[in-house]
């Protein structure tokens, strides 16, 4: 199997490029490679580009009959890959063209995500004049670090129904930024002495619309102050969640903390049933207007 490199690619297949939505999978390690790549085949995208150092091997490939998966060469373990990866893509395609980015065992879910397609859900967004859409990262895990060594289990994923909120984001002079908040909760809430202190909010600005200029910043915000808002000025508009198991992997890598956490499980810990319902119910996520 070919595995072309990034910019390769892009250079090469104009063509592939010219309709979004677009999803771009950074491949860390092994985990649940087959079901991100299966999750997001389901939700409509037309391209996903799976980003990986080395070739995927076969099994990591679920089925796709129309060729919308594609592996390609780009080193995603080097520091702040998500970087380098959304603005070679930004660059590359047409103005306007919806973007996702995300990792190995993270799962984008919106409301509705069972019956309607990440098109059908982007169009509502972007008639609302809405050209990114805020998404919180819910932090997934096993209950069993026995069992499950490496923190990942999809039969018994388990997450936080509790212990979430925001901080009011201000700007370099100390001033409130509108329409902008720090989120926190989850793992990095909880081992937040194991989390550097610009890895622990949970919001990232996952999907977005192309435009001139756009640049993904380090932090997950876009260098356009509109792109970091969570909503519109009039009314409350649609948010996202990506459930994922990426915190918990590192945690449970990581010598210092493994060491420490003998288990991620705690009182408000509840069995993860991979509906967006569920995540509705909880509150993170809104389905604003879109019925």
């Amino acid at each position: 199997m070919s595995h072309p490199h990034l910019a390769e690619f892009l250079r090469q297949s104009p063509d592939r490029l010219e309709k979004g939505p677009i999803a771009i999978i950074l491949i860390e390690d092994s985990a649940a490679v087959a079901q991100t790549l299966a999750h997001h085949l389901k939700c409509g995208f037309r391209l996903i580009l799976a980003l990986s150092a080395e070739p995927l091997p076969s099994h990591a490939l679920p089925e796709d009959e129309l060729g919308r998966i594609v592996n390609l060469k780009f080193d995603s373990r080097q520091h702040r890959a998500h970087v380098s990866a959304v603005n070679t893509v930004i660059e590359a395609v047409p103005p306007n063209t919806w973007l996702y980015y995300g990792y190995n065992a993270e799962f984008l879910f919106y409301p509705f995500s069972e019956n309607r397609t990440v098109g059908e859900m982007l169009t509502f967004h972007a008639e609302e004049r809405r050209r990114a859409m805020l998404s919180y990262v819910v932090d997934l895990y096993a209950p069993d670090l026995d069992r499950f060594p490496d923190a990942v289990s999809m039969n018994e994923a388990m997450f936080d129904r509790s212990g979430y909120f925001a901080l009011g984001r201000k700007d370099r002079d100390g001033n409130e930024l509108e329409r902008q908040l720090d989120f926190h909760g989850g793992l990095r809430w909880r081992f937040e002495e194991h989390i550097p202190a610009d890895r622990r909010r949970i919001d990232r600005i996952s999907l977005f619309r192309t435009q001139p200029g756009l640049r993904m910043l380090p932090d997950h915000r876009l260098n356009d102050a509109e792109y970091n808002t969570y909503a519109c000025p009039w009314h409350h508009n649609l948010t996202a969640a990506v459930a994922s198991f990426r915190v918990a992997k590192a945690l449970a890598r990581n010598p210092g903390s493994r060491r420490e956490i003998g288990s991620f499980s705690w009182r408000n810990s509840t069995p993860f049933r991979w509906h967006s319902q569920q995540l509705m119910d909880f509150g993170l996520m809104e389905p604003g207007q879109w019925f």
